[in-house]
């Protein structure tokens, strides 16, 4: 029997109503208008941008597919059509180069679904060797601020219309320039550093186009952070206005006179790639660094010999040295300084031709005494090149200045600003804003609306570096190709574009950029495999007049003969004279983290800790702790130094006012060991306009203005105490002054409150020559790597393999990933932090959480610093557990050496990802356990918060999400929507989508990169062979400037990581623990005598 029962699920189905048979004939009961979630369409072409591809897939790829079938979509790619570069889920990469005007660097960008989310070094590159910095690896952010200029302005009255279209703009400022050109007056561009071909040209077009007119042009670079004194000085000595090429992997000896060149001096990236090759013990020979300077630094970090001073003792160091390597001056120092700076200049001496004498001072007088001796040992033509120059500083300070006059007397009539905010960053002195009104018509170029842009009539925003396209030349016969990864997102333009409009040139940008590399590179093919490569380096015969016009010093250096004549040299004596007054003297530096200022509006960088304060989100007074505690009129005892000097969630720090001359500045005071006595130190690059934005009250302390909001800036502006003089110098030794602002405190946020070892062995150190002497003996007893052993219960010594209590792990079984790090080679810099963070989508949390330590680093750097006791009498370095005997000495041990004999140390703690991990065994729901391949992972959705393996990490490395921090909607925590990128629609856009982003109450940590580890896995299993090392790598290992972290599997022979691991020089972490890491550490070994 037929069945013919009928099944409804309501009253609209059985009776089939209109509205019931309107919806079954498609998913969606509503409507989605593709123009609602494509938004902004402008036409009906069919041509499609990567960024509007973006807005269809963030939409929902189901959503878009389904609207797709019904109606014509204009701007979406169904993928029946995709392009050919781009395949869903799967990375593409494009190389380039990054040139800020102070940070320079060959990368390659990681781009997924035609947005760029990470920026990694070219390895490839010769320039900077395939290292980046955390600044670098942060710019990708810049690129989704949606506090970007979004088009051209024009300032009417006292605000600005903006979102204009560039007709309009291009129109008036061209009348401008017609303007000024007629009256007589100057049509000035002031930029920084400009090493781009393509702007050279356009500025030769400009010149022309001004020129035609009957007008005047000039074009003064100036740098934020000058090396104006470098470049005179060997104008001088070498009749060429260059930085040369300092080849520090030829260095046996480095004597550095307060240039970080392992952190920001010049090009650091290169000269770090340079000194660490020297850094590999296994060698022959070790590179022996000194460091004299004022503030400790990442270089004096590192340093094997180190002496603090104030700046004007170093110009005395530096005449001291001159005299010791047979030069006919005398220098002023202390004994104890006389000591080490004998023993520098011997070992210069013993290594002749293979030193390097370096010096961070901008005096050009003091640089010329540095040439002096670099002659005198023979550096140039081996350590030193001056034939190979480098081009990536080119500021005048000279010329700058006399622009500043020149607009005084109303002699400029345009004045156009490129790649620089000299508002922000020209010495008070100089009274640059003042003279800047006196100019009929102000351009800015900048990428927001900051200081600069106050003084400016009109706005032409400039593009980022990723939607860009140029060609750089950062040395000679070097080239470096920058391209767009994305079509720009706003209304902006290349700086270089913009002057060709001007100059009534409007041919197609792109072409004219291609036809500059062309001109270079010879043919579009090369040109396309430059544009593949990011660099291109050319053989070149040609002779620069400059070459042609100075003597040929370097066939001519004898032992008889000197370089530099004796009246240029009584010449640097005198232009290095320091006038010296009162107790204290400044020194203005420039942090690892926001570098010049300019991604002072970063929070991946705020957020990081500065690598020797281990600070976060602030600048600040440092001070030797002896300083600290005179100012506080206590005695210094190690007692009241634990107590006065401590700083924490619950011990907000003091507060000083600076005063130079007429300039004051309040700052909270960070006692700093290894600062000068009777020096201060401040950090550039804070202070800067927009960043009250990021601050709340609870932030700023007493020092919040609650009348002047904009005076709530994240740190204070420091470069108007920068001192005019012939050359802008970051030294002031007289008229300093310091005032202890009785009872006003300041919040501060670090991310490490305990300084020293205490005795344990976390950083194992030994010195080159026992490391030497005990090479195959180090795990024996009595080595500096001694086998670690444990009495069981009957008394028998055993290793913690052998009294462990777990079920053994299958580990040598398949993969094993691993790291191995090697402290040799560490300095601290924290570029793998940043990575760390981007890759894996890690949120923010802001100052005040960091204050609470709740931040959330997967990947740390501990800092760690030397420290004495007294026993029996004797102060004694505290270098065993067994040194420490009562709780006094355990208290004094967390005291700090603060002079000379402060030694640091670095350490990047990760998860450990331990084959017996102690936070496995607790998590009550199983979302912690181990993987068959070695490493510790997460299933965040089995998370329920319990904290227990947080508890139970003996590293520390886990990380608990206390709040939503993408969540807007949080009233009580404001900070969040603040300092998180991933509560703006724009910022989203970084995301890497293959990491999902953590909910609050869940644990977080390191993964080791467990995607990077899949996609190596996939790519070896298409190609149909075994993972090779470079398949993978790790975001931490793939950044690092030092090469100090090795990724790779510890059970595969052709790994780095599978010898490291059995080398002498490696241990594990606590290994006395039982936890049985599968990360590695190599011993760190020091060039010191042994009794130092």
């Amino acid at each position: 029997m037929a069945e013919d029962k009928k099944y409804w699920k309501g009253i609209e189905e059985l009776e089939q109503t209109p509205e019931f048979v309107k919806s079954t004939q498609k998913e969606f009961t509503e409507y989605v208008p593709v123009q609602d979630f494509i938004g902004n369409a402008e036409d009906d072409s069919s041509e499609t941008s990567r960024r509007d591809f973006l807005k269809v897939l963030g939409f929902s790829v189901t959503a878009a597919t389904l609207a797709a079938c019904e109606a014509p979509v204009t701007k979406s790619i169904p993928f029946l059509n995709k392009p050919e570069e781009l395949t869903p889920g799967v990375a593409d990469y494009y190389s380039s180069t990054f040139f800020d005007g102070y940070d320079m660097a060959s990368v390659r960008i990681k781009t997924r679904e035609g947005r760029p989310i990470f920026v990694q070094g070219n390895l490839a590159s010769p320039f900077s060797g395939g290292g980046i910095n955390a600044r670098i690896n942060s710019s990708v952010l810049g690129l989704y601020d949606s506090k970007r200029a979004k088009g051209p302005a024009i300032k009417l009255g006292n605000s600005w219309a903006k979102n204009l279209s560039w007709e309009r703009v291009d129109k008036d400022i061209i009348q401008s320039i017609r303007n000024t050109s007629a009256t007589g007056k100057k049509v000035t561009l002031l930029t920084g550093t400009v090493i781009s071909s393509v702007a050279k040209n356009a500025i030769s077009s400009f010149r022309a186009n001004v020129g035609a007119q009957g007008g005047k042009f000039d074009h003064v670079s100036y740098d934020a952070i000058s090396a104006s004194g470098i470049l005179d000085a060997n104008q001088k000595t070498h009749g060429k206005r260059v930085l040369p090429t300092y080849n520090f992997q030829k260095a046996k000896t480095v004597v550095s006179f307060a240039a970080d060149f392992l952190g920001n001096w010049l090009n650091a990236l290169q000269y770090t790639k340079g000194f660490t090759t020297n850094r590999n013990p296994d060698n022959d020979w070790m590179v022996k660094h000194y460091q004299f300077e004022t503030t400790l630094s990442v270089s004096g970090a590192a340093a094997d010999v180190r002496a603090s001073m104030k700046p004007s003792v170093i110009v005395e160091a530096v005449k001291y040295l001159y005299q010791q390597i047979g030069g006919d001056i005398k220098g002023n120092v202390s004994p104890k300084l006389a000591v080490k700076l004998k023993k520098a200049a011997k070992e210069l001496l013993a290594s002749k031709g293979e030193s390097l004498v370096v010096c961070g001072s901008n005096n050009g007088g003091l640089q010329v005494l540095i040439n002096a001796i670099n002659q005198k040992l023979k550096n140039y033509g081996s350590t030193i090149d001056i034939d190979k120059e480098v081009y990536t500083r080119k500021g005048d300070d000279v010329t700058f200045s006399r622009l500043v006059e020149e607009m005084n007397n109303g002699d400029v009539g345009t004045l156009i600003i490129a790649g620089l905010n000299p508002s922000y960053v020209a010495p008070a002195s100089l009274k640059f804003n003042e003279a800047v009104k006196n100019v009929d018509t102000v351009i800015y170029t900048g990428e927001r609306f900051d200081e600069t842009s106050e003084y400016a009539n009109y706005f032409a925003p400039n593009s980022h570096f990723l939607e860009s396209w140029d060609v750089l030349n950062p040395s000679k016969n070097d080239y470096g190709f920058v391209q767009p990864t994305i079509n720009p997102l706003f209304k902006t333009r290349q700086w270089q574009e913009s002057l060709l409009k001007w100059s009534g040139d409007n041919q197609d940008f792109d072409n004219y950029v291609k036809s500059t590399a062309i001109s270079i590179v010879g043919s579009e093919s090369a040109f396309i495999d430059a544009i593949h490569d990011g660099f291109v380096s050319i053989s070149g015969t040609e002779t620069s007049k400059s070459d042609t016009e100075n003597l040929d010093y370097l066939s001519n250096q004898t032992d008889e003969s000197d370089l530099i004549s004796v009246s240029t040299i009584e010449n640097a004596l005198n232009q290095s004279s320091i006038k010296v007054s009162g107790d204290y003297e400044l020194e203005l530096y420039v942090k690892t983290g926001l570098g010049n200022g300019e991604y002072a509006f970063n929070p991946w960088l705020h957020e990081m800790p500065d690598p020797i304060s281990m600070m976060t989100y602030d600048n600040y007074i440092s001070m030797n702790p002896a300083d600290v505690m005179k100012l506080l009129k206590l005695e210094d005892t190690k007692g009241n130094r634990r107590s006065a000097l401590y700083i924490g969630q619950e011990s907000p720090a003091k507060v000083a006012e600076i005063t130079v001359g007429s300039q004051k500045i309040k700052l909270p005071i960070v006692p700093q060991p290894g600062q000068a006595r009777g020096s201060l130190a401040i950090a550039l690059g804070y202070g800067r306009k927009g960043t009250e934005n990021f601050t709340r009250e609870e932030w700023l302390g007493d020092l919040y203005d609650t009348e002047n909001k904009s005076n709530n800036t994240i740190g204070k502006n420091a470069f108007p105490l920068l001192q005019q003089d012939l050359w802008i110098n970051n030294t002031i030794s007289s008229g300093v002054s310091i005032e202890l602002l009785e009872g006003v405190s300041y919040p501060m946020a670090t991310t490490q409150t305990h300084n020293t070892m205490m005795g344990r062995k976390l950083v194992n150190e030994v010195d080159f020559s026992t490391y030497k002497e005990q090479k195959g003996k180090a795990k024996d007893k009595g080595g500096y790597n001694e086998a670690l052993l444990i009495s069981d219960s009957y008394g028998e010594k055993k290793t913690t393999r052998e009294l462990d209590l777990w079920e053994e792990q299958a580990i040598d079984l398949g993969h094993r990933w691993g790291i191995s790090v090697d402290l040799n080679l560490c300095t601290g810099c924290g570029a793998c932090i940043t990575a760390c963070h981007i890759e894996n989508n890690v949120p923010l949390v802001g100052k005040d959480e960091v204050r609470r330590s709740r931040e959330m680093h997967w990947m740390r750097i501990d800092r760690y610093y030397s420290s004495h006791i007294e026993i029996d009498g004797e102060s004694e370095l505290v270098d065993e557990l067994s040194d420490l005997n009562t709780i006094n000495d355990y208290l004094d041990a967390e005291v700090s050496d603060s002079d000379d004999n402060v030694r640091v140390s670095y350490m990047p703690v990760m998860c450990q990802h331990c084959n017996h991990a102690p936070c496995e065994t607790v998590c009550p729901v199983a979302a912690t356990t181990h993987s068959d391949e070695g490493w510790n992972q997460m299933t965040y959705n089995r998370c329920v918060g319990t904290r227990y393996c947080a508890n139970n990490c003996p590293y520390k490395v886990r990380r608990f999400n206390w709040f939503q921090y993408d969540d807007l909607n949080i009233p009580a925590f404001p900070d969040f929507a603040k300092v998180n990128y991933a509560q703006d629609d724009l910022g989203r856009m970084v995301l890497n989508p293959d990491v999902v982003v953590r909910s609050r109450g869940v644990m977080e940590k390191c993964s080791m990169c467990v995607q990077s580890i899949q996609a190596g896995k996939l790519k070896a299993k298409i190609a149909g062979r075994p993972v090779e090392e470079n398949d993978i790598d790790a975001a931490c290992s793939s950044i690092c400037p030092a090469e100090c972290i090795t990724f790779g599997d510890l059970n595969d022979t052709n790994h780095r990581v599978n010898k490291m691991k059995d080398d002498d020089r490696s241990y594990l972490l606590m290994e006395e623990i039982g936890a049985q890491p599968n990360v590695y550490y190599q011993t760190l070994v020091r060039n010191i005598d042994k009794e130092t």
